[in-house]
């Protein structure tokens, strides 16, 4: 049986935490962030975590 290839586009947008934990950057926190709140704008800089279903089915592509 082969190995699972990475995906490297998905690499590339996700980040593993210490804890195991999947990292995944905010939608609309590209561009035309001037005309935004800045309360919006600071809660996208944090970033967010992906939901245990979508770890779960993401974990094999990432590796």
């Amino acid at each position: 049986m082969p190995k699972i290839k990475t995906h490297k586009g998905t690499k590339k947008v996700l980040k593993v935490r210490k804890g195991g934990t999947i990292s995944i950057g905010r939608p609309g926190s590209r561009h035309n962030t001037g005309k935004k709140s800045s309360a919006i704008n600071r809660k996208n800089r944090k970033g967010s975590t992906l939901s245990k279903a979508d770890q779960n089915r993401l974990q094999n592509i990432i590796k």
